[in-house]
């Protein structure tokens, strides 16, 4: 790994000569890597939080003065509870999981002496954008290392000393083991992201990991295929057999266990006939939690009637809320007659993130389930689910809404492509056809 301010397209294509190199490379060089980038960062992680701190003293100072969200500023605390530990985690489990490169996911012999195999490969190189989040660099770093795939990264701003703390540390780990110098960089240089999209000759895949308005700039800005996601606008829908304690505890971790992440709640879709049974206990338990509910007339009505003390908790909806990823203590409600309509307005105003159905009715939770065109859909379950550490993928390069190649959290799978290689013994395509003389193919399956 190296910290570099060079030209972009030099950066670019010192990482496309280490990614040929690093994708040769066996899975114990690659996993000693990662154990060098774990035993770095745990025996650096006073100097990394003291940086840290450093970053958000301005943030915090940024956000006062209206130039920075404050969900930004809770993105980039790397000093919150666990978030150290779960970033150390993840590079443990990463390591843990099967080699992803190599694996031949499709046998067939075409004629006797000649077989077809499908294997997987690194992507090659990736660029890697994000604001805050300071442990994406080690997420990252570890995930491309593991897949084969080189990585440049390059971070906003407001994360400048974790980002160097943390790639120094990374940089000198990575010293000591077989993985190439340039195949994971890390740009210094500001103002050189109109110059890294342009660079598709090099660079074959780009992650934005940031806010709706850094996704879709880089989606708008280049000819570089994009993983990722523009929001997380996250819906549940509460129909009238939800169980009330069930739907309290579900909906609330969704809101408030951190509500700045993507696959945070955003809008409560509520049947009619729950408006008065169910509803209620889930308002309460959010409104303790100091969620702000903006709600259309009928679930307004029907909480005052139940419970006069939620008043100073509910504003009327405005029909944006219905469209808007709030990342903060702000939840849209609205009431819908039937799971269809749930379904429409989900399909309608979601952004195919991550979406549940709170219900005790199986045939009810499969039509939604099926219907509802998310990339993660769930049933009596929280949204902040969606997750590659808890999906068991080791960590994530984040959270796709593509329907090409990768959706949802995605992990070493999902930076893998594949590559078909044949083995023969002098065919040529002419010796096959109709006709006297004439091979016929057998398209045979063998084993894996």
């Amino acid at each position: 790994m190296s910290l570099t301010n060079a030209d972009p397209s030099q950066a670019a294509l010192e990482a496309k000569t280490a990614a040929l190199t690093l994708a040769t490379l066996s899975a114990e060089d690659r996993n000693a890597a990662l154990d060098a980038i774990h035993a770095g960062l745990l025996a650096s992680k006073d100097a990394i939080l003291e940086a840290n701190a450093r970053d958000m003293e301005k943030a915090r100072e940024a956000a006062a003065g209206g130039s920075l969200s404050q969900s930004l500023v809770a993105r980039l605390d790397l000093g919150k509870p666990g978030k150290f530990d779960d970033m150390l985690k993840g590079i443990r489990d990463v390591k843990e999981l099967d080699d992803p490169v190599g694996k031949i996911t499709l046998r067939t012999k075409l004629d006797d002496g000649l077989t077809l195999e499908r294997v997987t490969c690194p992507i090659g190189v990736l660029l890697i954008i994000f604001e805050a989040r300071p442990e994406v660099i080690a997420n990252i770093a570890s995930l491309a290392i593991k897949s084969g795939n080189a990585a440049i990264l390059k971070g906003g701003k407001e994360s400048t000393d974790s980002f160097v703390a943390i790639s120094t540390v990374i940089s000198n780990a990575l010293d000591q083991t077989k993985v190439p110098k340039g195949a994971i960089q890390l740009v210094t240089t500001r103002d050189v992201i109109p110059q890294l999209l342009a660079l598709d000759q090099y660079i074959d895949l780009v992650i934005p990991r940031g806010g709706n308005e850094l996704v879709r700039y880089i989606k708008d800005s280049t000819k570089i295929p994009v993983l990722g996601h523009a929001d997380g606008l996250c819906s549940t829908y509460l129909a009238e057999s939800a169980d009330a304690d069930m739907a309290v505890k579900v909906v609330v971790d969704s809101k408030i266990s951190y509500c700045a992440a993507c696959n945070a709640l955003e809008t409560l879709l509520v049947n009619r006939a729950a408006l008065s049974t169910v509803l209620p206990a889930v308002a309460k338990g959010l409104a303790e939690k100091g969620v702000t509910l903006r709600c259309d007339g009928e679930s307004k009505e029907a909480l005052l009637n139940a419970d006069s003390s939620l008043a100073s908790s509910i504003q009327d909806v405005q029909d944006a809320d219905y469209d808007t990823e709030f990342l903060s203590l702000t939840l849209a409600v609205k009431t819908v007659g039937s799971v269809d309509e749930a379904i429409l307005h989900i399909n309608t105003h979601g952004s195919h993130h991550t979406d549940a159905i709170l219900t005790s009715d199986k045939d009810e939770a499969e039509k939604f389930m099926s219907s509802v065109d998310s990339a993660g859909v769930y049933w009596n379950a929280s949204t902040r689910f969606a997750d590659g550490m808890r999906y068991g993928f080791g960590t994530e390069v984040g959270i796709s809404t593509n329907k090409i190649h990768s959706r949802g959290p995605v992990g070493l799978e999902g930076l893998t492509i594949y590559k078909y290689k044949i083995r023969g013994e002098g065919q040529v395509s002419l010796d096959y056809g109709e006709g006297e003389g004439k091979r016929q193919y057998k398209h045979e399956s063998l084993p894996l």
